[in-house]
């Protein structure tokens, strides 16, 4: 977490949040019941934060967290197939101190990067309402808000890059002639001279049926480095 108060007093009023009652019904209920396989696990069973402080270079938008994942651990991406593909690609090129992420005290370090979702609660077979992502998005709001050293946006999945542009827009900024659309390794350069980069999302069902590849994802987190270093220069 960082330093900043306001960054850290959001971050504790979305753990503290219950504006979706489905939500809280299923996010309590799967950390009550569990699965066998963490049976003698504890689960977080709240809303997850962001991991990573606001002075990051690079947001990462996912989706939400995994029932037994994110929503175990209480921390993003961690404890699933998708945080597994995630780490290892910011390990690979210098946003993470480690490949893999199991739980919250596992010694992950982020370095200019943020993690966050379009949703901060696992919903029921990982499909949000609108009126959920609705609610949710005054929290990505914020954060963009907050964040002002960003330079990419990486979206990972057609839902999180929706969820990116209603919220950059509700903040009052522009996007300059046709509204950007969804496809994997799509880039754009923003008003202000952010670059959102689009991906699709490491789920099982894109790995595993070949979708998404290895190759393929890592190709987004090398460009998102080599526009960074372009900056930085």
């Amino acid at each position: 977490m960082s330093s900043k108060p306001e960054f850290q007093n959001l971050q504790k009023s979305i753990v503290k949040c219950r504006r979706c009652p489905r939500l809280v019904h299923w996010r309590e209920q799967v950390a009550l019941e569990k699965v066998r396989r963490f049976k003698d696990q504890e689960y977080w069973g709240r809303p997850v934060p962001a991991l990573g402080a606001p002075d990051a270079q690079l947001i990462v938008v996912g989706l939400a967290p995994a029932a037994h994942g994110g929503n175990r651990t209480g921390r993003i991406f961690t404890g699933d197939r998708s945080g597994d593909w995630l780490y290892e690609a910011l390990f690979q090129f210098g946003f993470a101190n480690q490949p893999v992420s199991v739980s919250r005290d596992d010694g992950l370090r982020l370095t200019a990067c943020l993690i966050t979702a379009a949703l901060r609660c696992a919903p029921p077979e990982n499909k949000p309402l609108p009126g959920e992502l609705d609610n949710c998005r005054a929290y990505l709001r914020e954060e963009l808000r907050l964040t002002e050293s960003k330079r990419v946006v990486v979206a990972l999945g057609q839902v999180a890059f929706q969820s990116f542009l209603k919220a950059w827009q509700e903040n009052g900024e522009h996007i300059d002639g046709r509204k950007p659309e969804f496809r994997h390794g799509g880039e754009w350069v923003l008003p202000g001279g952010l670059t959102l980069i689009s991906s699709f999302h490491p789920s099982q069902q894109n790995t595993q049926t070949g979708k998404l590849t290895r190759p393929m994802f890592h190709a987004i987190f090398r460009r998102a480095r080599e526009i960074l270093e372009q900056v930085n220069m």
